[in-house]
């Protein structure tokens, strides 16, 4: 398309859960829905429409060792917008990707700096590893370089104890998390275990990731509070190969995550059934791989997730919760086309007809 083309999205719009138009227009980049006057150089694309999908824990810049080069960052950014995910929020990455704003056609991040870990907590040359006294201090320096996001590691296996255990005393993240808010960021936290949540919960975290550990008596208090959970029931898969793996010199944690993967769907779905916003993330980009979004998806409908509502976890929700537009008059073309209503079958996102990235066709 040349600058100055438009382009006409026609057959359905889902421009929300029940909101269902005929069709747009993409113009200057942006989405109009009345047609445009003298439009000439005009491309058609049919299909069901819906605005560019959202993984809400993903990791450009990061594999299973660390950081990587930009080539490579630049290949996991495209195979997740080729899988039709057009932002993304960055769960912590210890590589610099402020470049990718630069590329109309990458996908938009939202950053949420660096992983912060207890010392010799968490997965080598990921996180800052600090001990508490210092969580304040990092918050805060990841609260000014992410893009309203900060990540904590709430939880990981102590060796000497030989199973999952917090990183933090209760003190340490009332005034961390105080310290974000106070610079206008929230706070989420990496949490498998059950015996991390509540402190964390209580001293006013936004988002809890992967979940696994929630249990019948914090269900009440996440959906009083409004705390988010992002389950990445695709990284949760890896759980018996992980158990598996640590079986002979950790056996207590090997049988705790093999419990935890077992009753995965029920964490989801009893989360869901209690109000407690649920929203997609793939965890791609530590050693899972980018473009599952669609699988996701699907692992949240396997769950008890009604589909519209799994549908709407990875695009009008997640975008509004992350303060992002969706189909709106005036908003960035950020779209992707179907050849069936996904709303009836989630498994139709992982064939997109086409991607629209800042009103351009990927092609």
């Amino acid at each position: 398309m040349s600058d100055g083309a438009v382009l006409h999205v026609k057959g359905r719009v889902l421009a929300g859960p029940d909101d269902v138009r005929d069709e747009l227009w993409v113009v200057g980049g942006r989405i109009s829905y009345d047609r445009p006057a003298g439009a000439r150089d005009v491309r058609t694309v049919t299909g069901w429409a819906l605005p560019g999908l959202v993984d809400a824990h993903c990791h450009v810049g990061l594999d299973a060792h660390g950081p990587v080069d930009p080539v490579t960052a630049e290949k996991q950014a495209l195979t997740d917008r080729d899988a039709g995910t057009l932002l993304i929020r960055d769960a912590g990455s210890p590589s610099d990707t402020r470049w990718i704003d630069d590329r109309a056609d990458l996908p938009k991040i939202i950053r949420a700096g660096r992983h912060i870990a207890r010392t010799r907590r968490y997965i080598r040359n990921y996180a800052w590893e600090i001990e508490p006294d210092d969580l304040v201090a990092y918050v805060a320096q990841e609260a000014r370089r992410g893009d309203g996001w900060v990540k904590l590691v709430g939880d990981w296996i102590d060796r000497d104890l030989g199973d999952l255990a917090p990183c933090w005393p209760r003190e340490a993240v009332e005034a961390a998390i105080a310290e974000a808010h106070r610079l206008g960021a929230r706070v989420t936290a990496h949490c498998f275990a059950e015996n991390s949540l509540r402190d964390l919960v209580e001293a006013g975290i936004d988002c809890i990731e992967h979940a696994t550990g929630l249990t019948e008596d914090l269900i009440p208090l996440f959906a009083e509070r409004g705390v988010a959970i992002v389950p990445t029931l695709v990284n949760i898969a890896t759980f018996p190969r992980l158990a598996d793996g640590g079986e002979k010199k950790f056996p207590q944690w090997s049988a705790h995550m093999r419990r935890l993967h077992e009753r995965r769907y029920d964490t989801v779905r009893a989360a869901y059934d209690a109000g407690i916003p649920v929203f997609v993330g793939t965890d791609a980009g530590g050693s899972l791989a980018h473009g599952l979004v669609a699988e996701e998806v699907a692992e949240l409908v396997t769950a008890g997730i009604p589909p519209v509502e799994a549908l709407a976890a990875g695009s009008w929700a997640a975008r509004a919760w992350l303060g992002r537009p969706g189909l709106e008059e005036g908003a960035p073309a950020d779209l992707v086309v179907y050849e069936a209503d996904p709303r009836a079958d989630v498994r139709v996102l992982a064939a997109p007809r086409r991607v629209v990235l800042n009103g351009r066709v990927v092609e």
